[in-house]
């Protein structure tokens, strides 16, 4: 088996295996019973679901368009480059994500999966209404409605999920201030 094969194979077996560990103690303890434990099985699921995905060559073999543009803010932090998947937009299935984030490694080159993200399209793309909003979680809001952020792209709802790097601000914050971006020219 190639090297590359059985490291996947690992990191997916430790990932799945401490998914269960890991999700409660990132999970928060401000909610209590069914909500709690509906977030702790849904992070567990997209855990499970996305613990291949570390290995980032997976993500492009299984439909996530790659993207070159790092996404970062100077006083908010970074969110890192997103891979998207198109037919996975709209759903609320913890293990079905429209996109992976990925920081980029030392030097630029190897990118290191941080976070996931569910898009859902906001119904009359209206900005004033929220009547649609959506939830996952365990009861977590997604923030919007939003414009889309490229040309075409239309209103819409966001969730982000620090997954795979803690989030000082919390686990569904949209920006992580320990997340960077290459600057041009370095």
């Amino acid at each position: 088996m190639p090297t590359r094969t059985v490291k996947a194979a690992l990191a997916l077996a430790v990932v799945s295996s401490l998914a269960l560990a890991a999700a409660p103690a990132q999970a928060g303890a401000g909610s209590h019973g069914n909500n709690e434990k509906k977030r702790q099985a849904d992070l567990a699921k997209a855990y499970v679901a996305t613990a291949k995905y570390l290995w980032e060559p997976f993500a492009p073999k299984d439909g996530f368009m790659r993207t070159n543009d790092c996404v970062a803010d100077p006083e908010l932090g970074g969110m890192g480059y997103h891979y998207v998947k198109t037919k996975n937009i709209g759903s609320t299935n913890p293990a079905r994500p429209a996109a992976l984030l990925y920081e980029p490694g030392k030097k630029g080159e190897k990118r290191k999966l941080v976070a996931v993200e569910y898009v859902v399209v906001d119904r009359d793309q209206d900005l004033t209404t929220d009547d649609d909003r959506p939830t996952m979680f365990g009861g977590k809001k997604f923030d919007g409605p939003m414009p889309g952020h490229e040309p075409g792209m239309p209103v819409h709802y966001d969730l982000h999920v620090w997954l795979y790097k803690t989030n000082p601000k919390g686990l569904f914050e949209q920006w992580n201030p320990t997340v960077h971006c290459p600057q041009p020219g370095r």
